[in-house]
């Protein structure tokens, strides 16, 4: 299904690689990252479980009978699957059934509802996790210097050109969701703080259903963005919330908390 206005990712090579490897293919990662638009590149079939026509008529078929939902020309993406958690069990068995490759894609947000999944797939099913679009497929850096291969040592001087500081800050403020590369600056920067405040209110107590204190997990994330660049511990975060609120924050609540806010973002 593939689409001219589409903007090429890092990510889209080894999805092709992991079609190839496996009989199906999970892809996961923030919301608003890209994750349907990539998979819907790369499929010639798709389901959206999530679709609110008809009563969302699409998820009561797929909780109905899972198996239903399957057939089509393949790849077959299956968009939002973890809303129907047997959709893993159903698609894991007819990879088993069909004994063929790049089957299905299946895209899912960081968090997926694990109760009512029986069987990790392994073997069956490849995970890739995707991220918001890097400078280099925003078209903001020529990608002459690999991260990479900085981290291998290989450090090779490039001439880049002037650096523009105040591009710079664009970048920060505009981020790297694909939906937001080609509005004005002032209307992208409202995204992320909508974005944070989507997350607070309604995200964070999904990870085990229990709600959490809005204040504290405000401060933790700006204890978090305060210690971006550093190797700050738990406890260091945990200490500055507490400096702030002086309150104490639940060791349980915090680990989780952390994890899904680190996973997020």
């Amino acid at each position: 299904m593939k689409n001219e206005a589409y903007k090429h990712r890092v990510i889209d090579e080894t999805v092709e690689h992991y079609l190839a490897a496996f009989g199906a293919v999970c892809i996961e990662g923030p919301k608003w990252c890209g994750k349907t638009w990539t998979s819907r590149y790369h499929c010639n079939s798709e389901y959206l479980v999530g679709n609110p026509d008809n009563n969302f008529q699409n998820r009561q078929l797929a909780e109905m009978s899972p198996s239903l939902i399957l057939p089509g020309d393949v790849p077959r993406m299956i968009d939002e699957w973890q809303e129907v958690p047997p959709v893993w069990d159903a698609v894991r068995y007819e990879v088993d059934q069909r004994g063929a490759k790049g089957q299905f894609i299946l895209t899912g947000s960081s968090t997926p509802k694990i109760k009512g999944i029986l069987h990790s797939g392994a073997g069956r099913i490849g995970r890739l996790r995707m991220h918001t679009m890097s400078l280099y497929e925003t078209g903001q850096s020529s990608g002459q210097i690999s991260l990479k291969e900085l981290c291998d040592g290989n450090l090779t001087p490039v001439l880049t050109g002037e650096v523009d500081l105040n591009n710079l800050i664009d970048c920060i403020v505009r981020g790297g969701w694909p939906g937001n590369q080609d509005i004005p600056l002032k209307d992208a920067a409202l995204l992320s703080v909508e974005y944070i405040n989507a997350v607070v209110e309604d995200e964070v107590h999904r990870v085990d259903g229990i709600q959490r204190d809005k204040h504290k997990v405000m401060l933790l994330l700006r204890s978090l963005a305060r210690n971006e660049t550093t190797t700050a511990s738990n406890k260091l975060l945990k200490n500055d919330v507490k400096g702030i609120d002086d309150g104490e924050l639940i060791s349980i609540q915090f680990r989780l908390t952390w994890t899904f806010l680190t996973d997020s973002f």
